[in-house]
C-alpha cells in the first residue's frame, strides 16, 4: 500500500478509536471535551493500542526488535527553516565538519515513512514543543496545521513541552480534541478535529484538583509487545512561559513524577517503558554524529538531564529528550549503574532519531545488557529525498490562507541579520525596534532589553520566493517573533538595572546564562573568567557612554515576559510606572518600515555593545 493511502487509513481508524481527553483545565479554566481515559490504573489509560505495519511472517521468538522514531522541538517548522536554523552539522572521518541543508515536514514523512518499512514493531514519539513559536504558516493560525501534520506523520505520542502552554491549558486541550479556534473561528470551513495521538503531561497538575490535565502515560500495544510511555515538561515551564499561559496550573519534578508512573505501570504488567522528557542537555560537539561515549558514559553531554537521567529509576530503558535544541545519543548509566540510551534530535525537523529497543517476551522488559541493549542514532533529514506529496498539499492549503498577509514587506535589510551568538545581530536589532518605538510612546525612555530566547529566527537577505533580495517580509518578522508579547515600559533605579544585568549569570541562570540583548546605548563588559553574578563587571556598565548612576531612574523597554520576571529576571518584576504598548512584532515592523527602504536598507548591528573577556 502507498504510504499516503496507509497514512489516510491510520488517520480514520485512529479517529473512530481515539478516547484520550483532558481531565479538567486549570483554576478559572473551563473543562474541555468528555473525560474519558484520563486516570491513571482504569483499563483505558494503559489499552491504546499501536503499532505499524504487517506482522513478520514468521512466529515470535524470546527477542523481538521494537524500533522507536523519534524527534523533538519542531515548533510548527512545515516549510524547510531559512539559514542556519535549516543546516546541521556532520562531524567527517577527517574530523572536519559540514553542513547539511535539513528538515521541512514535506521531508521529514519521507524519510519516517522509508524508516518504517520492514519493521512492523514501530513506533513514532516526540519529546515536546510540537507546536509554539511556529512560523507564519503554523502560527497563524494557531498551530492547526501542525497538528494536522503530525497526524499524517502517524506521531503515536508525545510529552508536552513548555511552548505547549504558550496560549493556556484551554488552548492545548482544543489542540487535543479539536474543535474551531474560540475568536479566530474555523478556518477551512470544517471543524478541526484535533491530534490523534495523545499529548502526555504527569507531571503538570491542576491546582485545584491535583490531577495531571493531560494523560500521564500510554501504553504502546502490538502482538503480545507492550511498551509504556511516560510524558514530562520541566518543571521551571512557569519560569520560561508568561504567567497567564500557566495560570492555575502546578509543575511538579520530572524524577519524582517519572519514577511515580513507572511504578505505576510495572503494578500493570507494563514492564518496557520509555520517558519523553521535555527537558535536555548539552553536548559536547555541535556535530549531530559525535561520539557521545568517547571517553565514557555520561561524559559527552552535561546540563540538566544528566542528574534527572541518573536519578530515574531504572524500570525507565529509554529517555527521549529535547528543550535546548541539541543533538545527542548518549548513554547515562540509571541509578543502578546499567548504562541507559537518551537521545535527542535538534529541533525544527532537521534530524530524527532511529532506536532500537530489544525487547524480551520471557520478561517483558528491555533487554539492556551488553549482549542485548539499545542501539539508537541520529540521522539528517536531507533534502535530496522525494517530497511527501501530501504534506506539499497540507502546505499549500495553509499557504493560500496566510499569503495575503505572510508576503506584505515590513522593511529591508542590507545583509543577513543572524540570530546566533551570546550577543546577536538579529537580538540587538529587536532591542532597537523597542527601544525606539519605546520612545514613541514615551520620550523618556532611556534602553531597551531583549530576551534571547525571544529571537526564534534570524533574517535573511536572499529570502525564498520572489519578494527580492532585502525585502523582510511579514511572515519572516512572524518567525523572528512570533509570540505576540506586548512592549511594556518601566521604571528602574541604576541599582536595579545592574541587579538585571547580573541576573543574566547568576541565580536560576548560573549554569546557563541568558544574556540579555541590549540596545546601541547601553554597553559593558562580560568577564567570562569569573563566576556567577561577578562576571559582569559593575564599572563597565553604560548608558550613552556615562557609567549608571545606583540611584538614578531609568525607564527601560522590554517585552511583556521579561515584564513578568520570566527567565529569572525577578528584578524585572519589579518595575514602576507600567506603560503597555502594543505587540513586539507590530514594534519590529513599524520600526523596520520608519528606517529603512529599498534605497537605504538596515545593516546588521555589529553585536559588539558587550565586550566579552575569556
Amino acid at each position: 500500500m502507498p504510504a499516503n493511502s496507509r497514512s489516510h487509513q491510520q488517520d480514520a481508524v485512529r479517529r473512530r478509536r481515539r478516547t484520550y481527553r483532558l481531565v479538567a483545565a486549570a483554576a478559572g479554566l473551563v473543562t474541555v471535551g468528555a473525560l474519558t481515559a484520563a486516570l491513571p490504573g482504569t483499563a483505558s489509560a494503559s489499552s491504546a493500542a499501536g503499532g505499524k505495519g504487517k506482522p513478520g511472517a514468521h512466529g515470535p521468538g524470546r527477542y523481538q526488535d521494537v524500533q522507536l522514531l523519534s524527534f523533538n522541538d519542531l515548533h510548527g517548522n512545515l516549510e524547510p527553516p531559512s539559514g542556519s536554523s535549516g543546516r546541521v552539522t556532520e562531524l567527517q572521518a577527517d574530523g572536519t565538519t559540514k553542513a547539511i541543508d535539513a528538515g521541512g515536514v514535506e521531508y521529514l514523512a519521507t524519510h519516517l515513512r522509508e524508516a518504517r518499512k520492514g519493521n512492523p514493531y514501530s513506533i513514532t514519539a516526540a519529546g515536546g514543543d510540537m507546536v509554539g513559536a511556529s512560523p507564519l504558516i503554523s502560527g497563524l493560525f494557531h498551530d492547526e496545521p501542525t497538528i494536522e501534520a503530525l497526524n499524517k506523520l502517524d506521531l503515536d505520542v508525545t510529552s508536552v513541552g513548555n511552548h505547549e502552554f504558550d496560549e493556556g491549558a484551554v488552548e492545548l486541550a482544543r489542540l487535543q480534541n479539536g474543535g474551531c479556534h474560540p475568536t479566530a473561528g474555523c478556518y477551512m470551513d470544517k471543524e478541526f478535529e484535533g491530534a490523534d495521538f495523545p499529548y502526555l503531561a504527569a507531571n503538570v497538575l491542576d491546582e485545584k484538583t491535583g490531577r495531571p490535565i493531560l494523560k500521564p502515560y500510554w501504553v504502546w500495544r502490538n502482538k503480545g509487545v507492550k511498551v509504556g510511555f511516560i510524558g514530562v515538561t520541566l518543571e521551571d515551564t512557569p519560569g520560561v512561559v508568561s504567567a497567564e499561559g500557566v495560570k492555575g496550573l502546578k509543575f511538579k519534578d520530572e524524577v519524582e513524577t517519572i519514577n511515580k508512573y513507572a511504578k505505576m505501570l510495572q503494578k500493570q504488567g507494563v514492564k518496557s517503558i520509555v520517558a519523553l522528557i521535555h527537558e535536555g542537555g548539552l553536548p559536547a560537539s555541535s556535530s549531530y554524529n559525535y561520539d557521545c561515549d568517547a571517553s565514557g558514559a555520561g561524559n559527552g553531554i552535561s546540563g540538566p538531564i544528566v542528574d534527572i537521567a541518573k536519578n530515574i529509576t531504572p524500570q525507565v530503558d529509554a529517555l527521549v529528550t529535547g528543550h535546548t535544541h541539541a543533538a545527542y545519543v548518549c548513554t547515562i548509566p540509571d541509578p543502578a549503574g546499567k548504562p541507559r540510551m537518551v537521545t535527542s534530535a535538534a529541533s525544527f525537523g532537521r534530524l530524527y532519531t532511529d532506536t532500537t529497543l530489544t525487547y524480551d517476551r520471557w520478561t517483558g522488559d528491555i533487554a539492556r545488557t551488553s549482549v542485548k541493549s539499545a542501539k539508537s542514532a541520529n540521522h539528517v533529514v536531507t533534502r535530496t529525498v522525494p517530497k511527501a506529496t501530501d504534506m506539499t498539499e497540507l502546505i499549500g492549503r495553509w499557504n493560500t490562507l496566510a499569503a495575503p498577509i505572510g508576503n506584505r514587506p515590513i522593511g529591508y535589510i542590507s545583509a543577513d541579520v543572524p540570530s546566533t551568538g551570546t550577543e546577536s545581530p538579529m537580538g540587538d536589532l529587536i532591542a532597537d525596534a523597542q527601544l525606539w518605538y519605546g520612545k514613541e510612546l514615551d520620550a523618556g525612555t532611556d534602553l531597551a532589553l531583549m530576551n534571547p530566547g525571544g529571537v526564534r529566527a534570524g533574517l535573511t537577505y536572499a529570502a525564498k520566493g520572489s519578494e527580492g533580495d532585502g525585502v523582510v517580509t511579514y511572515a519572516e518578522g512572524f518567525t523572528v517573533q512570533p509570540f505576540s508579547n506586548t512592549v511594556n515600559l518601566q521604571d528602574f533605579t541604576g541599582a536595579q538595572l545592574i541587579q538585571v544585568l547580573k541576573e543574566q549569570v547568576s541565580g536560576t541562570n548560573t549554569a546557563s546564562p541568558k544574556i540579555l540583548q541590549p540596545s546601541a546605548n547601553l554597553t559593558y563588559t562580560l568577564d567570562l573568567t569569573k563566576s556567577g553574578a561577578d562576571r559582569v563587571v559593575t564599572d563597565s556598565v553604560k548608558l550613552n557612554g556615562t557609567a549608571i548612576d545606583p540611584a538614578a531612574t531609568y525607564r527601560v523597554a522590554t517585552n511583556s515576559f521579561l515584564a513578568g520576571g520570566g527567565d529569572g529576571f525577578t528584578t524585572l518584576g519589579q518595575g514602576t510606572n507600567d506603560l503597555v504598548g502594543t505587540d513586539d512584532l507590530t514594534a519590529l515592523e513599524q520600526y523596520l518600515t520608519a528606517n529603512s527602504s529599498a534605497a537605504g536598507p538596515i545593516a546588521p548591528p555589529a553585536a559588539n555593545r558587550i565586550k566579552i573577556v575569556q
